[in-house]
């Protein structure tokens, strides 16, 4: 396979994609289609692929990705790993539900996550490496599996000096951080979500931001300092009305934190808030 590292790509990714409206960030790549050529349109493919994967529309996914294919061989090695990991997203991902996540469907993706790792080690795209490897942890997903890859991701991101890589330090150490609290291990998950919520504060993205301080109070709330869970959910309740975008995780936590402490009244006005809100 003709791996090349001097197709640069013109295109910045990121203000196009908005991770909660698949279907509005590939208006924006379709639009960026229009003009773009060789490597960068097909990179641009690849991430409409994954606007459908995000929609849970993995056929869908696929038949893009397989228009892609037979130019995919002799373009550079961003537009093939993309593609490689693209189309390892169409197989395991964050979106499948678990009776989709078959032998079958497993062998599928490490095939292609492998694929798409050896081709950004060697052209040394770290940051899509890294993508790679944190992308395991739904092939794998034994909590232990998860701290593995996660450690995995971070080996990567602490030797790298590119921006792209040390992105992922925040999401890394959050997954492992979910790992540990499968395991019931708080304290150690606690470390990891405060690690990660300066890493996200730098980013300065706001839901990215309230998330990590959502991690940490409900972790605080497993390890029973119900308080301090209460008081970070009730900012997080307050900045989220703010927004007019009630958050339901928000209102679940809460709801959960007064029945443990004995309030009745206000576990029930926080478990009506969370009906609103999801049905």
């Amino acid at each position: 396979m003709l791996l090349t590292t001097t197709s640069a790509m013109a295109i910045d990714l990121a203000p196009l994609w908005d991770f909660s409206k698949p279907a509005l960030s590939e208006d924006r790549f379709r639009a960026a289609l229009a003009t773009a050529q060789g490597d960068d349109a097909l990179i641009l493919k690849t991430q409409i692929a994954r606007t459908w994967g995000l929609r849970r529309d993995f056929e869908r996914a696929r038949q893009i990705l397989a228009e892609v294919q037979p130019q995919i061989a002799q373009a550079g090695a961003e537009a093939q790993a993309r593609y490689w990991l693209e189309l390892g997203r169409t197989w395991a991902s964050a979106t499948h539900k678990p009776e989709q996540l078959t032998p079958d469907a497993k062998t599928r993706a490490r095939n292609a996550y492998d694929r798409a790792l050896a081709i950004a080690k060697a052209a040394k795209l770290d940051g899509l490496a890294i993508d790679t490897v944190h992308m395991y942890a739904f092939i794998d997903t034994a909590p232990e599996d998860g701290i593995r890859w996660a450690d995995e991701g971070l080996k990567l991101a602490n030797a790298s000096t590119q921006p792209a890589a040390r992105h992922w330090k925040a999401v890394l150490h959050n997954n492992r951080g979910v790992a540990l609290n499968q395991l019931k291990r708080h304290e150690e998950a606690l470390v990891e979500f405060k690690t990660a919520l300066p890493l996200y504060e730098a980013g300065g993205n706001t839901t990215y931001i309230r998330i990590a301080h959502w991690m940490i109070a409900n972790t605080l709330r497993l390890m029973s300092h119900l308080d301090e869970a209460r008081d970070i959910q009730l900012r997080l309740e307050r900045e989220w009305d703010a927004d007019h975008a009630p958050d339901p995780y928000v209102f679940e936590e809460l709801e959960l934190i007064y029945r443990a402490q004995g309030d009745a009244e206000r576990a029930d006005h926080y478990a009506a808030r969370l009906k609103a809100t999801t049905t």
